[in-house]
């Protein structure tokens, strides 16, 4: 690439298109399982199958995305995904069948699936090489605010309004991701033709296997705040404080991020990633013996600086140890694999919720993150060129 340039006009609309996928992703994510059961008296079974639905969808899809990419080009693929997101983001609006909700769930769920995969490797393309750490965490700042100002979109025109105003500006987002979207540009591709009885490359790729694992494993970890940070801090008479739990996340990703970034280009992963499996398990540990709203938004802090920075650099390293025409697979593998670790890590946690307290919960945590050591120091030593 000849522009050197970070802040240019294809960066910004992607991120900004990114913004709003995640909005729309999470302030539905929060609402729809309760609205499942309040409005449409559902069972708090039926209820969560509309987040399983939807990520199911998304781990369905991701394996087939680098193929199709490499078929029919990031362009033509982004607009698939943009129209399927869009649609069914409007179409909740017009039904009231459990069972029509589901399917739409699960069509949205493949838009979001192939939309998160590709946008990322817009990113890789267009960033200087030589500023990918940087690139990639900066762009992945926009799924960090559109995880906090999803549910509070969310929640607040709940609580405020109705199901349907939520519901149209759901899809109102969703537009503005679509149009986003449709002014992004790319340089013309080398699309890949197979002949009849020709082999196709691999649906997964075998170098971001290890870091993928890394990533599930860290993941499963972060599912138990996801899933289940709200109950816990209602039940240490912190529900008021529990809205601000990721609005304290975000600040502390705003204000180190452009450091962590910045290192990771100069000095590597290594010297990013170990500190933050250390913040990500301080801030565990503090959460499982938070008594007060100080130590809870300092278990936040922590977290967010911890996780935060852990999952863009995952993310940049398999972007890194890949072949430029490979990376769109590496990156399907990668979410793929994370998916399963987050859907998996939520269903453990509501387990070992019924046999310890939330408390211990978290505290286990912090003792399972500071064992994630060992699993990323094995991911690592393969290529150390990548990582030092």
């Amino acid at each position: 690439m000849s522009n050197n340039s970070l802040w240019t006009r294809n960066f910004l609309l992607i991120s900004a298109a990114n913004f709003f996928f995640f909005v729309t992703y999470f302030a539905l994510l929060v609402t729809l399982p309760t609205v499942a059961i309040t409005h449409y008296g559902s069972t708090s079974t039926v209820a969560g199958l509309f987040t399983t639905v939807y990520i199911g969808a998304a781990i369905l899809i991701r394996p087939f995305m680098g193929l199709w990419i490499e078929t029919y080009g990031k362009r033509f693929m982004l607009i698939v995904s943009l129209v399927l997101f869009t649609t069914a983001s409007f179409l909740y609006s017009f039904f009231d069948s459990i069972t029509l909700l589901l399917i739409i769930r699960f069509v949205h769920g493949l838009g979001f699936g192939m939309a998160t995969t590709i946008t990322v490797v817009f990113v890789a393309d267009i960033v200087p090489e030589f500023r990918k750490g940087e690139g990639m965490g900066y762009f992945l700042l926009s799924t960090n605010l559109g995880m906090v100002m999803g549910p509070f979109v969310g929640l607040t025109i709940l609580d405020e309004f109705n199901l349907y105003i939520l519901l149209w500006v759901s899809a109102f987002c969703s537009l503005i991701a679509f149009l986003f979207g449709l002014m992004t540009q790319l340089p013309e591709e080398n699309l890949v033709k197979c002949s009849a009885g020709e082999k196709r490359a691999p649906l997964f790729e075998k170098t971001a296997l290890r870091i993928s694992i890394t990533g599930a494993f860290f993941g499963t970890a972060y599912a138990s705040v996801l899933s289940f940070m709200a109950v816990f801090a209602v039940e240490q008479g912190l529900g008021t404080e529990a809205s601000y739990f990721f609005v304290v996340y975000v600040v502390i990703l705003l204000l180190t991020r452009p450091l962590t970034s910045r290192w990771y280009d100069q000095y590597g992963a290594n010297a990013i990633i170990f500190p933050a499996i250390v913040s990500f398990a301080v801030g565990m540990l503090i959460l499982g013996l938070t008594t007060n709203a100080l130590l809870f938004f300092i278990a936040a802090a922590f977290i967010g600086g911890g996780w935060g920075t852990l999952f863009p650099s995952f993310q940049t390293v398999v972007m890194q140890n890949s072949e430029p025409k490979r990376r769109p697979v590496a990156l399907a593998t990668f979410l793929s694999i994370f998916d399963i670790g987050i859907s998996g890590g939520s269903l453990l946690a509501g387990v070992l919720i019924g046999v310890i307290s939330f408390s211990s919960l978290y505290i286990f945590y912090s003792i399972y993150i500071v064992a994630g050591l060992a699993v990323y120091y094995w991911a690592q030593k393969k290529n150390s060129i990548i990582y030092r």
